[in-house]
Order: C-alpha cells, then structure tokens, then sequence
C-alpha cells in the first residue's frame, strides 16, 4: 500500500512536471517574438523620430503682450514642445502645447501655470498656418467630463486672435 502511494505521487509530480515543461516549451516562441519585435519597433521609433523631425521656434508681440513658441513637429503633423505668454499687466503663463496639423490648422493642448500659482490649467488653442506664420484662432469652448475642445458647431475666427507667430531663431 505504501509502494502504491508512493508511486502515485511520483506519478502526479512528473505529470505535473511535464506540463510545466511543455506550458514553458509553448512560451518561449512567444516571448522571444515579442521581444524581437518589440526591440525592432523601438529602433525604428527612435530614427524615425530623429530624422522626421523639425524643431520650430516662433513669436509674436501684440499691443505689450509677448509669446513664444518652441515646438518639435513629427511627421508632419503632430506637434509638442513650449509655449511662454507674457503678459504686459498680467501674471505670464509658461507650459506645454500638444496636438496635431489638421490640414493647414493646428490642434493643441495648452497645459500651463499662470505666474507663481502651482495649480495647472488646461485649454485648447488653435492656429491657421498662412505661409511660414501661424495665426492664434478664437472660437466658442465646451467642455465635457473635464476636457474642453472648440464647439464643432461653431466657427472659428483667426481675425480676432491676439497672436500671430512669426519663424524665430531657437535658442
């Protein structure tokens, strides 16, 4: 009876080996694939974003007030980088600018603090790109759940804009 037992347990730990040996087996392709994939992905990322890469820097005066604008454009498209607003009578805002080219008009986020306060704030801003100058939009802004965007519904107007940016040299 003991032999018995005995051999059943050896029996139930091999079986039990054996399918972790043969789980691990059927793992490995699978690990060593994403891995691979995963390293050439992150290369290509890494020259892609090297050479399809532009750095921009832009500013602009209007009646006392001044604004920079460094930003690196990928792709073409999509842009992220600084922006700085000062502000003659104001405190300035200083942040960063995130979004996209959507044909001629630029999509961002602007995320920035406004003078010493340490609380971030959030809005949208828009750009009409008009040959090598980009033109600061205002539209009508709703949010929803926290995030706010332009109302698609409503025009935007680019004569109004406080700010039109002209190519500067970047420091």
């Amino acid at each position: 009876m003991v032999k018995e037992f005995i051999n059943v347990n050896k029996y139930k730990m091999m079986k039990m080996k054996l399918r972790n040996f043969a789980l691990a087996v059927l793992a490995l392709p699978m690990v060593y694939s994403c891995t691979q994939s995963g390293n050439q992905q992150t290369d290509d990322h890494a020259s892609k974003t090297v050479a399809d890469t532009v750095k921009q820097c832009y500013t602009s005066v209007f009646e006392g007030d001044s604004a920079t604008m460094n930003v690196n454009i990928i792709d073409s498209t999509k842009v992220e980088g600084k922006l700085m607003i000062h502000y003659k009578e104001k405190p300035h805002n200083d942040g960063l600018v995130r979004g996209e080219f959507k044909g001629d008009t630029l999509f961002v986020d602007y995320t920035f603090k406004t003078g010493e306060n340490p609380t971030e704030f959030s809005n949208p801003l828009v750009f009409l790109k008009q040959g090598s100058n980009l033109k600061m939009g205002v539209g009508v802004i709703e949010t929803t759940m926290g995030r706010s965007y332009f109302a698609k519904d409503k025009p935007i107007n680019f004569e109004r804009g406080k700010f039109e940016f002209v190519p500067a040299e970047c420091k």
